[in-house]
């Protein structure tokens, strides 16, 4: 008899153990299969996590395995070891580990392969040539059968019914249901494109990552000014992988850079590409998926989730952008892709390239000497633009001094000037701000009154298509107020601008403007973001104006203008990242400019010009920036100098929500002094949340900082403990290193 160890696919922490099942005769089941199992009362799915052939549990307790859901091994052995991994690593339950390996519809049976029937003969040219013979006045059948000698097979409902079924009936016909699949609309386009010539640069980084790839791995950070040429690295070390007989995965941390992406390896690798992604239909996501895991497809291009795609002998992982805050989970499992693409590629012996033009500060650090080996990171630069193209020039307008002059308009007498030259010239413009919606906030003239959201602690924006407010956070909308709910003045105004604004502001004063907008309210619907960023790309719409999803990765030749509409939006925000992430949107924002034959120019709009992130990254000096973060960081004890936890407990009542953080500190604390742990503790407290109210829960958190020299597993999984605790009717989420504080 052969046992299956089990985990069952309930997400709960009471059952996050292996359940012992018994493997009937003739059923093949092995580890990494999906099955179903009885479990109590009820039929459950579950992941085969290993295999005994022995039982210490009484066999009338061990009940039999009922069947297969699928007839192959659905996580492949490295990645159930990576889920094992993660179990520890993260502090999930196991089978949400497992969950990420497979397309959340394989789960309950919710997707299965797309058939179409077909028609084909079944018998020979020479028969059906005498059947036409004998049957010329059966023109239905005759016409058929005339039609599948010059084609091998034929949509069957694209024949005629009766006469297909009298086919079939003489024997002369099959009907035979056949898989179709579903092909997502960026690997529609069979273009095929040839290499481009490599400079020095990019040939010296092809070369290195190319010999550790047949050393048998490396990690590497490739940085490179923007328009530099790293994706044409990335393809080369990927082509390299292929003649290898390995496989590779490439990363983009928005799903508004992946249809470009997947056109740019598509055309170098056909067939042998494939796209996941969350925005793909359940049955492309299957389809590719299992591409994938039957090596159909060798080459992965997806967001964060396609980390875990089922490729075997992994030669090459990319993390382009690897600075985006979009790679880090933000529900458990709180993984973080850049720290799996790494595990995953020194499994296989494989290299791992990060790629950025503004790296974050963690990981250019770890390119420093002084690095331990094997935290360590193998620098690439590349210095310079293909076809040495000069950087853009960026101009740094103070808008104090528009206000000044009287002009109080969205757009600095300079901007206005370089999008009227730009436009004028039939050449394109990027302009960005990192907010979407008209107005960020509607306020009370008489009173100073802010109308925020009732279940959230923020503002609420106004959206002017929809003519409705609308909280950012759960979704809320009301109606714009005509009088101020606390005064009654009439003096409402609507202030600060955003995307909508801002197109709106372009249309109305520039003549020949065609806009096209890409913020989330423009991308809901699928394929959105291919269609958008088409029309932008055929020239159809000559304006860009977006998020962050246009700050980085988009390589448009015409694009000769880069406006940043407002520099200072993330500069003061409460969080130590607030200078990184403002250096890093205007630097690539900056470089979406003058990448093709044609210079590009920059405006830079800002109230702070003299502020040294907005100056450095006027320069593009990114060496710069960093020395002088990394140095800012260290002295104020933030990471990557230390580590950031916490604990945000949320309720109903804020009584509640302060009294389990309140209990969770005292526990905390208790725990740190029973281990000897204080020394290693910068800070910890319970305090309210940044956003006290977020979708009608009031939150409080314990927050502690401490040294990374100190136990940092051991403190992880008391305060995951604490929050596993947490008193009836609180929510709690144990977060470390969070991608955002608030």
């Amino acid at each position: 008899m052969r046992y299956a160890e089990v985990i069952v696919d309930l997400s709960a922490g009471a059952v996050d153990r292996l359940f012992t099942y018994s493997v009937p005769d003739g059923m093949a089941v092995d580890a990494g299969w999906q099955v179903e199992v009885p479990f109590g009362p009820r039929k459950l799915e579950g992941f085969v996590v290993s295999m005994k052939d022995e039982c210490g549990l009484p066999p009338e307790r061990v009940k039999p395995v009922l069947r297969a859901v699928r007839d192959y091994p659905v996580v492949l052995p490295e990645l159930l070891d990576l889920a094992v991994w993660m179990h520890e690593r993260y502090l999930c339950n196991l089978v949400d580990a497992l969950r990420l390996m497979i397309p959340a519809q394989m789960r309950g049976d919710r997707v299965r392969a797309r058939t179409v029937r077909v028609a084909r003969l079944k018998v020979s040219r020479a028969e059906a040539e005498a059947f036409l013979q004998a049957n010329r006045r059966a023109k239905a059948q005759a016409e058929i059968v005339r039609r599948l000698i010059e084609a091998e097979e034929l949509p069957a409902s694209a024949l005629p019914a009766s006469a297909l079924r009298a086919l079939a009936g003489k024997g002369l016909v099959e009907i035979a249901g056949e898989e179709v699949r579903r092909t997502p609309l960026a690997l529609k386009d069979g273009a095929r494109s040839s290499d481009p010539e490599l400079t020095p640069g990019q040939r010296r980084a092809v070369s290195e990552i190319a010999d550790a790839l047949e050393r048998g791995g490396g990690r590497f950070l490739l940085h490179g000014v923007t328009g530099s040429g790293k994706t044409e690295v990335y393809i080369r070390a990927i082509r390299r992988a292929l003649e290898l007989g390995r496989t590779a995965i490439v990363l983009v941390p928005e799903i508004a850079l992946t249809p470009q992406m997947v056109s740019w390896l598509h055309a170098r690798f056909g067939a042998d590409a494939a796209v996941l992604h969350s925005r793909l239909s359940a049955g492309e996501r299957y389809d590719e998926w299992r591409r994938i895991r039957f090596g159909e497809a060798r080459v992965v291009i997806g967001a964060r989730s396609a980390v875990f795609a089922p490729v075997e002998n992994l030669g090459v992982i990319v993390v382009d952008e690897e600075h985006e805050t979009s790679y880090q989970s933000d529900r458990r499992p709180r993984y973080d892709a850049r720290e799996i693409a790494r595990r995953r590629a020194a499994a296989h012996g494989g290299v791992l390239i990060l790629g950025s033009a503004t790296p974050s500060i963690s990981t250019y650090m770890r390119a420093m000497p002084g690095v331990r080996s094997e935290n360590r990171l193998e620098l690439i630069e590349l210095r310079e633009r293909v076809h040495g193209r000069p950087l853009p020039e960026v101009e740094v307008v103070d808008m104090r001094g528009e206000f000044e002059r009287g002009n109080h308009s969205i757009f600095s007498g300079r901007l206005a000037r370089a999008l009227e030259d730009c436009l004028s010239e039939g050449r394109q413009a990027v302009l960005f701000i990192n907010r979407r919606g008209y107005s960020t906030f509607v306020s009370c003239r008489a009173c100073g009154y802010v109308v925020k959201c009732g279940a959230c602690d923020v503002s609420m924006t106004f959206h002017q298509v929809e003519n409705v407010l609308r909280c950012h956070y759960c979704g809320r909308e009301m109606p714009p107020p005509k009088t101020c709910p606390k005064c009654g003045s009439r003096y409402i105004k609507y202030f600060g601008a955003g995307t909508q604004k801002v197109a709106e502001e372009v249309m109305k004063r520039f003549a020949g403007a065609r806009v096209v907008r890409v913020d989330v309210d423009t991308t809901r619907e699928k394929d959105a973001h291919e269609k958008l960023l088409e029309r932008f790309r055929s020239g159809e719409a000559n304006v860009l104006v977006g998020t962050q999803m246009i700050a980085k990765g988009l390589d448009f030749p015409n694009v000769t203008l880069a406006g940043v509409v407002a520099a200072d939006m993330s500069l003061n925000l409460p969080d130590y990242r607030s200078k990184e992430r403002t250096f890093q949107l205007i630097t690539q924002v900056a470089g979406r400019a003058g990448r093709a034959e044609h210079p590009g120019r920059v405006v830079v709009q800002t109230y702070e010009p003299d502020h040294y992130v907005i100056q450095l990254a006027a320069k593009q000096d990114y060496r710069a920036f960093y020395l002088r973060e990394s140095a800012y960081r260290r002295k104020a004890l933030y990471p990557p100098f230390t580590a950031i936890a916490r604990i945000v407990f949320s309720a109903k009542a804020a009584a509640q929500a302060q009294a389990a953080a309140e209990t969770a500190e005292t526990a905390l604390g208790e725990f740190l002094d029973r281990e000897g742990m204080r020394p290693d503790v910068v800070q910890m407290r319970a305090v309210e949340a940044p956003i006290k109210l977020l979708r009608g829960l009031a939150r409080w958190q314990v927050f502690l900082k401490m040294y990374f020299k100190g136990d940092l597993e051991g403190v992880s999984r008391e305060m995951q403990s604490l929050a596993d605790r947490a008193p009836e009717g609180v929510q709690a989420e144990f977060e470390i290193n969070p991608s955002n504080l608030f």
